[in-house]
């Protein structure tokens, strides 16, 4: 089952992904690493695409979150990763200002 927490966790799982695979990239002779992982974050890509439109459409999330996961996510999935941060933060503050 979706959940935001799950979503939210292979959010940060795609980001470090993605820093292993540019760690990958900037070292020279890492081309096994970097195939490997690029495929990671390319699939991944893809996964999370359809994690945010189900997320979407269970309203776990909202469609400012999902266009940064998706949209956003293909070139750096660290801004998909701090918006959930920063909606979470939004909400604990709301919460406790109430």
């Amino acid at each position: 089952m979706l959940t935001r927490s799950r979503l939210k966790w292979a959010s940060f799982s795609h980001s470090l992904v993605y820093l292993v695979l540019l760690v990958a990239w900037a070292i020279p002779g890492l081309h096994p690493v970097e195939f490997v992982f690029g495929m990671a974050h390319g699939l991944g890509w893809f996964a999370m695409c359809a994690l945010a439109f189900a997320g979407v459409r269970g309203r776990l999330i909202d469609l400012r979150l999902a266009v940064a996961i998706s949209v956003l996510g293909a070139i750096g999935p660290f801004i998909g990763s701090a918006e959930f941060v920063r909606q979470d933060r939004e909400r604990a503050r709301t919460t406790s200002d109430t």
